[in-house]
């Protein structure tokens, strides 16, 4: 189901509607229909999910969540992973995860897709850092770079060997190629 992005919603009205496939975004009262995600985007998003979670889920640090709709102030997005402090997850009286996130990540990814404006995935990187986010990636798989925001701080473009920042708590290392080398399956 589409809807025209001309007539503008509440951020309830929103959350009312069905959900679409792919997903759609809620900014500044429009609704912006997220690209289908393609073959590099899946493969970089379930290893980045996967590998956070491998040494974060089992000692209940954080968790790396794929399109998972984050709802918070006056937009409801979804990131490609959203990350959440183990603390921060609001699980319902029987130990569940919610279906509804009414807050934002501590940490959000985001993986450009050739047919995305940067500029509106930097925007919703801005506006989750704005509300307490703490760390956000804009991974651009045409380019091989990522680029990283934290509150207060001047973006970083690490390429290469650089080694990304990852939240204090996460025992995790990983260099910029390493991240871009999980696209090589053949000899993987």
């Amino acid at each position: 189901m589409s809807y025209s992005t001309t007539q503008l919603f509440t951020l309830e009205e929103f959350l009312k509607l069905p959900e679409t496939k792919p997903a759609s975004e809620y900014i500044n009262g429009e609704i912006i229909p997220k690209p289908m995600p393609k073959g590099k985007h899946s493969r970089l998003q379930l290893r980045l999910c996967n590998r956070i979670n491998e040494v974060a889920e089992s000692q209940k640090i954080a968790y790396a969540f794929p399109e998972l709709r984050c709802s918070f102030g006056i937009r409801s997005i979804v990131p490609d992973v959203a990350v959440f402090n183990w603390l921060r997850i609001p699980f319902d009286a029987d130990g569940e995860v919610p279906n509804d996130f009414l807050l934002w990540p501590d940490w959000t990814i985001e993986i450009l897709s050739p047919e995305q404006s940067s500029n509106r995935v930097i925007g919703n990187i801005l506006y989750c850092l704005q509300h307490g986010c703490r760390l956000g990636w804009l991974i651009d798989p045409t380019d091989r770079s990522i680029l990283v925001f934290r509150a207060g701080e001047q973006p970083k473009l690490l390429q290469k060997s650089d080694r990304l920042e990852v939240l204090e708590e996460i025992d995790l290392e990983l260099t910029v190629e390493q991240v871009f080398s999980w696209l090589k399956m053949e000899n993987s």
